[in-house]
């Protein structure tokens, strides 16, 4: 009987032994597995941080693209008004310039005028600005749409603007109708 309870109690030390190792174990696996669901808990938050970031950055930048769409679309729907009002402008010129030369039509002129003043106030009320160009002045293929060449009247009107034959206008900063030039060859 001694060497049965003598085996007996070693089969339970060693029982007793390896289920200490497996609660030790046990423990230690829940403790690595504490640590790394909780890095995985911060490396998912870390993630969704970082979605929400880019998400809210997007955003942003979806309402400036917009807002500056709009701004444009208000622009160029303004331009092809513009654009199909400056014949007229340009008829009104000319007309008061032959009036101009008639004395018999003074008050004809004066209406003319009246008119013509109104429409190019409320015009420019609207972003219209005249280009300034004259005669004399250098020219710039970026600023200025030459007609044709002349030999130049003067050598110091080489390569400058001899005459004006169209104004340029801009709406806003934006060049709707470059000035029609002849230059000097």
């Amino acid at each position: 009987m001694s060497k049965k309870s003598n085996n007996e109690t070693n089969i339970e030390e060693e029982i007793k032994s390896t289920s200490n190792q497996a609660d030790q174990e046990t423990t230690q696996d829940e403790v690595v597995e504490e640590l790394s669901v909780e890095d995985q808990l911060k490396a998912d938050l870390q993630q969704e941080k970082d979605k929400f970031l880019r998400l809210f950055a997007e955003f942003e930048n979806y309402k400036k693209r917009t807002s500056r769409e709009r701004i444009e679309l208000f622009q160029t729907a303004s331009k092809d008004v513009m654009v199909s009002m400056l014949p007229i402008l340009d008829d009104f010129e000319r007309a008061l310039l032959h009036i101009e030369d008639d004395k018999e039509a003074e008050e004809m002129r004066k209406g003319v005028l009246l008119i013509y003043n109104k429409l190019l106030q409320t015009l420019q009320q609207k972003g219209l600005s005249q280009l300034e160009v004259r005669a004399g002045d250098v020219f710039n293929a970026d600023h200025h749409e030459a007609i044709t060449q002349i030999p130049a009247p003067t050598e110091d009107l080489k390569g400058k603007i001899v005459d004006v034959i169209e104004k340029g206008y801009k709406l806003g900063e934006t060049v709707i109708r470059f000035p029609k030039v002849i230059i000097g060859q």
